[in-house]
C-alpha cells in the first residue's frame, strides 16, 4: 500500500528554502532582501504545514449518522470545502457535511476546530482588533495585509469589530469571582469617570442634538454661521471603578509636585490600583453608567467595609447622579473634585490677573491655600483683586470662572483631609483612559461613528487598557463555540472524537 505524505508541500517548500539559503547566489543578498524572502516564502510554509495537518486530520467524519439538537437524524453525507483566511493566508478545508432533506446540514469538523461563522480566523480577527482599537479601519486592513498578506475590506472589519463586543459584560460577570484577593484587603473604593464627544453620524446623534445640528446646518446654507461641527457630538461617558491602599501625604507634597524643581522632589513609591475595571459606552446614558459603575463595585468582597470615594471633574450635573446612586444604594461616598482642573482654572486667572513673569508665583501661592483647604478665602480674594483694578468684564472673566468654580464646589474641595486621610486627589486614571479609550483612536480627524462599531470598539479599548483582552478573546472564543455548535447537537459531546 502506497504510503501517502501528507505534508508533501510544506517540504517541498521547506527544502527550496534551505537550497536557495545555501547556494552561493543568496551571500550576495542583504539582511533585508533575507527578511523579505523569508517573510513571503516563510508564510507559504507555514500555510502548506497548516494543509498537512488538515489532510492528516481528516474530514471530521464520525459516524454514520448525526442528530442534531432538533432531534433529525442525518444519514446523507458529503464532503464539502469552506475558504477560511488565517493568518498564513487563505486555506481550503474539507469536511463531511451530515444532512437530510429540507433539513439543515451538519459539520462536526467545524465544531471541532471551532471554526468562526464568518471566513476569518480567530487569530486574524483578534490582530485585526488589535489594530483597529489603534488606527483607522483603513490603515489597519492595510497593516494585516502588509503583514499576513491578507486582504480584509473594511465592511468586514467593521462587522468583526461589531461581533467580538458582545461578550463585555458577560466577560466580567464572570471575571469577578477571580479578581486578585488582595483586593480584598484594601481599604479605599474609588470610582471615577468622565466624558468626551465622539463625532457621530446625523441619524446616530441623540435627538435634541439631531435638532440642534439641523438648525446649524440651515443658518449654514443661508451664511449665517461658520460653525464647524459644533453639534455633531455624542458624549461618551468613561469610568473606572478600582481599590487601593492609602497613599497619606501632606499639601507640601503635592505643591512640590507642581512647583519645586525637579531636584527636590521625593521619589515615593505609590500604591497601584487592584481589579481595576474601565469601560465606556457611548450608546447608553451617563447616568446609565455612573449606575453601573456602582452596581460593579457593589458586587465586589467586603464593599460595605470600605470607604468609598468619587473622584470628579466638577460637573455638578454628574455630583448630583453620584449623590443620588449613594442614596439608592445606602452607601457614604466622598466626592472629590480633581486637583489638576483646580489648577487649570488658576493658571486662566493668573494670567488676567498677573504679568507674564509673575504669574506662576500668584498661581503657587493660591494652590498653596487651595491645597491647605482655604479655597473660599482665594475665590473672594482674586475677586477682589479684579474689583480693586477695575478690571473689564471680559478680561475679569477667567477670574470670575475660577472663584465661581470654588465657590460652587467647596465642600469637595478639603483637601488637607482628605490626604490626611490616603485619598486620591486627581483623575489620572479616568483621564488617562478618556484620552486613550475616546479622544486618541475616536477623535481621528474626518471620522464620523456609527452608533454600534462607536459602542463595541469603546468596549474593545477598554478591555486592552485594563489589561484583559487575552483573556476576554479565549472567553469569547469559548463562547462562540457554545453559540455556534454545542447548540446544534443533540449529544455534543460527539465533537470530541475524529477520524
Amino acid at each position: 500500500m502506497e504510503v501517502v505524505n501528507l505534508f508533501e508541500l510544506a517540504e517541498k517548500k521547506f527544502y527550496k528554502m534551505t537550497d536557495f539559503l545555501e547556494n552561493s547566489n543568496s551571500y550576495e543578498l542583504q539582511l533585508s532582501e533575507l527578511e523579505n524572502y523569508l517573510k513571503n516564502d516563510g508564510s507559504d510554509l507555514l500555510r502548506f504545514l497548516l494543509i498537512g495537518h488538515f489532510k492528516s486530520r481528516g474530514v471530521g467524519d464520525i459516524g454514520e449518522f448525526v442528530i442534531g439538537s432538533d432531534g433529525y437524524k442525518r444519514t446523507h453525507k458529503r464532503i464539502r470545502s469552506r475558504v477560511i483566511k488565517t493568518l498564513f493566508g487563505k486555506i481550503e478545508i474539507p469536511r463531511v457535511g451530515y444532512s437530510k432533506r429540507n433539513i439543515s446540514s451538519l459539520f462536526p469538523l467545524d465544531a471541532m476546530l471551532n471554526l468562526p461563522l464568518t471566513n476569518i480566523s480567530y487569530v486574524l480577527q483578534k490582530n485585526l482588533i488589535l489594530e483597529v482599537i489603534k488606527s483607522s479601519f483603513v490603515e489597519s486592513v492595510s497593516s494585516i495585509e502588509r503583514w499576513t498578506g491578507v486582504k480584509i475590506t473594511t465592511k468586514q472589519a467593521k462587522k468583526v469589530i461589531i461581533e467580538a463586543a458582545e461578550d463585555f459584560d458577560k466577560f466580567y460577570e464572570y471575571k469577578k469571582d477571580f479578581e486578585n484577593k488582595h483586593a480584598n484587603e484594601l481599604p479605599l473604593m474609588i470610582l471615577t469617570f468622565d466624558v468626551k464627544g465622539i463625532v457621530m453620524r446625523y441619524e446616530d446623534l441623540r435627538e435634541e442634538t439631531q435638532k440642534r445640528a439641523a438648525k446649524k446646518m440651515k443658518q449654514k446654507f443661508s451664511n449665517k454661521t461658520t460653525d464647524k461641527r459644533t453639534d455633531s457630538k455624542r458624549m461618551a461617558t468613561v469610568a473606572s471603578v478600582y481599590e487601593i491602599d492609602r497613599f497619606i501625604r501632606k499639601p507640601d507634597d503635592i505643591y512640590s509636585e507642581f512647583f519645586k524643581k525637579l531636584e527636590s522632589k521625593k521619589n515615593i513609591k505609590r500604591p497601584s490600583p487592584i481589579s481595576k475595571r474601565v469601560w465606556a459606552s457611548i450608546e447608553k446614558t451617563s447616568e446609565n453608567t455612573i449606575k453601573k459603575m456602582f452596581e460593579e463595585a457593589l458586587k465586589r468582597p467586603n464593599y460595605e467595609t470600605k470607604e468609598w470615594v468619587a473622584v470628579v471633574d466638577g460637573d455638578l450635573n454628574q455630583i448630583k447622579k453620584i449623590k443620588h446612586y449613594a442614596r439608592k444604594f445606602d452607601i457614604n461616598v466622598v466626592i472629590i473634585c480633581d486637583i489638576i482642573h483646580i489648577l487649570e482654572y488658576l493658571w486662566k486667572a493668573g494670567k488676567a490677573l498677573n504679568e507674564k513673569k509673575k504669574v506662576e508665583q500668584w498661581v503657587s501661592e493660591k494652590f498653596e491655600l487651595i491645597l491647605k483647604g482655604k479655597s473660599s478665602y482665594v475665590a473672594s480674594g482674586m475677586r477682589r483683586s479684579a474689583t480693586f483694578r477695575k478690571l473689564e468684564k471680559t478680561a475679569r472673566e477667567p477670574i470670575d470662572t475660577c472663584a465661581r468654580y470654588l465657590l460652587n464646589h467647596s465642600d469637595y474641595l478639603s483637601y488637607d483631609e482628605y490626604l490626611k486621610l490616603g485619598y486620591p486627589i486627581a483623575t489620572g486614571v479616568i483621564e488617562g483612559a478618556c484620552r486613550y479609550l475616546v479622544k486618541d483612536r475616536m477623535g481621528i480627524t474626518g471620522a464620523r461613528w456609527g452608533l454600534k462599531g462607536a459602542e463595541a470598539l469603546l468596549k474593545l479599548r477598554s478591555l486592552k487598557i485594563s489589561g484583559d483582552f487575552d483573556t476576554y478573546w479565549n472567553f469569547y472564543e469559548r463562547n462562540q463555540y457554545n453559540r455556534n455548535y454545542t447548540v446544534l447537537y443533540q449529544d455534543p459531546s460527539i465533537l470530541k472524537v475524529s477520524s
